[in-house]
């Protein structure tokens, strides 16, 4: 049975691991689910766009969010020097529109989002650590040596530390995406989001 509640869903992951194209696959199939647009003091990276990818944010025009409250929970990344973080504006016009949205977090924001908006949380693992590596390596080819090592012992800490804190854990086998979509929107129909 369907829940008004149940209007956030959090797909959690390490980075090259997935999540982003299980997001994708997903709003793309069912037009009552919207990705949530979080903010990020980063740069856009080659083809990101403003208010799709990230609300990309100076550090300056960030912390003033965080402190009128725009920006509720957040995260540094102190190997990586930025700041992610939720940003309520896109929040709130999703669920005024009807919108059931999905949230790509860390484990900041699921606990977040569990405690403030019901959601579910699933957190999407790679099939192993070097084929996750192997993505990471593939999908951003610019990146320094060290930055994808600190992407690694992230992903580590993600995988063993805080995985298990999620409702679900669904392993994304290389080669396998849509099968690992099907896994996740029948999670979300058994937690009763009406996707329509």
């Amino acid at each position: 049975m369907s829940s008004p509640s149940k209007k956030v869903v959090v797909i959690a992951g390490p980075s090259g691991g997935g999540k982003n194209s299980i997001i994708e696959m997903i709003v793309a199939q069912y037009p009552m689910c919207a990705r949530l647009v979080t903010a990020t003091t980063r740069l856009p990276r080659p083809g990101e766009v403003e208010a799709q990818d990230y609300h990309f944010l100076s550090e300056e025009v960030f912390l003033n969010a965080l402190a009128s409250g725009e920006i509720p929970e957040h995260r540094f990344i102190q190997k990586l020097g930025t700041h992610y973080g939720t940003y309520l504006p896109d929040i709130k016009a999703k669920i005024a529109s009807g919108k059931i949205i999905i949230a790509h977090m860390d484990i900041i924001g699921a606990r977040y989002f569990k405690e403030h908006f019901n959601a579910t949380t699933l957190f999407v693992n790679p099939d192993s650590l070097e084929m996750l590596e192997s993505r990471v390596r593939g999908r951003n080819p610019e990146m320094s040596e060290e930055e994808i090592q600190a992407r690694m012992d992230i992903a580590r800490i993600e995988i063993n530390e805080h995985a298990p804190e999620y409702d679900y854990i669904v392993t994304n086998t290389h080669g396998k995406l849509s099968e690992t979509v099907e896994q996740v929107v029948a999670i979300m129909k058994k937690e009763g989001y009406n996707l329509g």
